[in-house]
């Protein structure tokens, strides 16, 4: 049984949960992000997307818990219990929901790929906005590691943050 015991594991395996690219763009660590609300880990661990696009989609399978009625983020809850904040932007809440459009609800299911929110992020830049991308895991202290994947260039779907679940 020990050949398939190390092939199967032994039925206590960690759990790896992955947490996708919402945005085409250049990965970078939370510590990038100039606003220490995210680069202290003052909501949790993740990690951050340059974003090269102006759509932006659902990272993980789940629900959707809040849509920011200025369009700037959103707060969902995977089908495993991770509990995953996008926010498009630094301050970009006071832009009260110009160049923002909302594709969701509050309640609504979605699949990762599912397309939660666009942004026009050259008119966000012109009006001096930075567009870095956090995605946050708000609860982070549920989970034994919150892991940044590897690499800079990032598609849609690509995996940017493992996280271990024992």
């Amino acid at each position: 049984m020990g050949f398939f015991q190390n092939i199967f594991g032994n039925g206590n395996k960690e759990e790896i949960i992955p947490i996708c690219a919402p945005v085409a763009g250049k990965l970078v660590p939370l510590s990038e992000v100039s606003d220490p609300t995210f680069s202290d880990g003052i909501l949790g661990q993740g990690a951050a997307v340059i974003p090269t696009e102006n759509q932006f989609f659902s990272p993980v399978d789940g629900t959707v818990n809040t849509v920011f009625p200025t369009g700037h983020a959103a707060a969902l809850t995977s089908a495993e219990g991770v509990e995953v904040l996008l926010h498009i932007g630094l301050d970009t809440v006071k832009l009260n929901g110009k160049h923002f459009t909302i594709h969701v609800e509050e309640g609504q299911q979605v699949k990762k790929g599912d397309l939660l929110l666009e942004a026009d992020l050259e008119q966000i830049k012109a009006e001096g906005f930075d567009t870095i991308t956090p995605v946050i895991v708000c609860n982070t202290e549920e989970f034994s590691e919150i892991m940044m994947a590897r690499g800079n260039k990032v598609s849609v779907g690509d995996t940017i943050i493992n996280i271990r679940k024992e």
